[in-house]
């Protein structure tokens, strides 16, 4: 039996959501909105890139940056404004976005178009970390954030059995700096129909050979941090300043194989990886963070790993992708994943 409790509440206009918790909720929901939910997201193919490209002009509309009143990831309150949650209290929320790239009941994509074109099928998810309006991974309790790991743990499980579905990948966007629409906790996960071009190269890589499991004995000054079966280090090839990877030091394709053990040293040292950049500059540190799991059929050699995807370069000053990295995919960096190893392992105790 999963160490949890969960909820299905099928929203005014037909959306899931799925309330997670150490205990029961009970109670009925509050008033909600029943807007109309008709996305019609399509896929065109790219040539010269030979990679499918995502159409969701929906998506222009979506909330923005709204103020703590008016923020739809809090619990809705009697009277008050109706949030995506209507309910009063919660652990932890996941529910199907309202502002989807891939949606379950694809519609046909254009006809006419001058290149290949398909259905966006899939499903896209938000999954709320906390009731509190404000927060991270790193102040979450240790009980909270295990949680939150169950629940990523229950979704990619119930993602993959999804028809049509090849990959599914929980992300969290934070900060401003990263174009972050949502100040409330909380991150994302995607439902591909399709292998996405890193991944399709990163389960070629994987396939050859057992990559990580080569590099993790000459990682010394790489290292970050570890726990139980579990590392943190700064890539000797990070593309960013300050990205860090989290890494079982023995192969796992996804969460869903590991034990009771590891569900909590990968909960703690997420956390606490979190807890090292905001240290860094004493301010919430924004990032990009991205799970990698295995693609449908590449469980048997794919290795499972988070990647931190930080746009700052010092304190004050911004990574920006510019003329290398965007027009011919190779970055350059101006700081030695040796020497910001060394500054995210002092920054914490």
């Amino acid at each position: 039996m999963p160490p949890f409790y969960k909820r299905l509440h099928r929203k005014k206009d037909g959306r899931e959501l799925f309330l997670y918790g150490l205990m029961p909720l009970e109670g009925p929901p509050l008033p909600e909105d029943a807007e109309p939910f008709r996305p019609a997201p399509h896929l065109r193919y790219h040539p010269l890139r030979g990679e499918w490209v995502v159409y969701a002009a929906h998506r222009q509309g979506r909330t923005f940056l709204p103020p703590k009143e008016h923020c739809p990831l809090c619990p809705s309150r009697e009277g008050g404004f109706p949030t995506e949650i209507p309910f009063p209290s919660f652990q932890v929320a996941v529910f199907e976005n309202r502002f989807p790239s891939f949606v379950e009941e694809a519609p046909p994509p254009p006809e006419g178009l001058p290149v290949p074109a398909g259905e966006a099928l899939g499903r896209c998810e938000v999954v709320v970390y906390t009731p509190a309006h404000t927060g991270s991974l790193a102040t979450l309790g240790e009980e909270e954030r295990l949680l939150l790991a169950w629940v990523w743990r229950d979704r990619y499980e119930a993602l993959y059995a999804l028809p049509g579905v090849r990959f599914v990948m929980p992300f969290e966007n934070r900060g401003e700096a990263v174009g972050v629409t949502l100040h409330h906790p909380h991150g994302q996960i995607y439902a591909y129909p399709f292998v996405p071009p890193v991944l399709e190269r990163e389960s070629q890589a994987f396939r050859e050979r057992p990559v990580l499991l080569e590099l993790f004995p000459s990682l010394g000054p790489y290292v970050v941090d570890e726990e139980e079966g579990f590392l943190a280090f700064v890539p000797p090839f990070a593309r960013y300043p300050y990205e860090v990877w989290i890494a079982p030091w023995e192969r796992h394709p996804g969460p869903w194989t590991f034990s009771d053990a590891e569900m909590a040293a990968f909960a703690r040292l997420l956390g606490r990886v979190v807890a090292r950049y905001d240290a860094l500059f004493g301010e919430p540190f924004p990032y990009v963070m991205v799970f990698h799991a295995a693609p449908l059929g590449e469980e048997r050699t794919f290795h499972f790993h988070v990647e931190f995807y930080p746009p700052r370069r010092t304190r004050d000053k911004l990574k920006f992708l510019a003329g290398t990295e965007l027009g011919a995919g190779t970055f350059v960096v101006d700081a030695l994943p040796e020497e910001t190893a060394k500054a995210l392992r002092a920054a914490l105790p």
